[in-house]
């Protein structure tokens, strides 16, 4: 058997508030950098708090019913 010359591959993974930080550093970063980023940040943000909305208003007036759902256990257990 013959050593393998690569180097070994490290993961590096976050979790938890730990990722939380980091991505918030990674974009905050970028934000800064990048001047075009703004734009496309701002539009994205944009767009996801109106789908947010339009989503919350929805469900909240027209609640999901119990007799709505078809398959309520869908693997049979219990």
């Amino acid at each position: 058997m013959e050593p393998s010359l690569q180097p070994a591959e490290h993961k590096v993974t976050f979790s938890g508030a730990t990722g939380l930080i980091v991505a918030v550093a990674v974009v905050a970063i970028l934000l800064i950098a990048f001047p075009a980023y703004r734009w496309f940040f701002l539009i994205s943000l944009g767009i996801g708090l109106v789908v947010a909305a339009i989503l919350f208003l929805w469900h909240k007036f027209r609640p999901i019913r119990e007799e709505d759902v078809h398959n309520k256990r869908p693997l049979g257990l219990g």
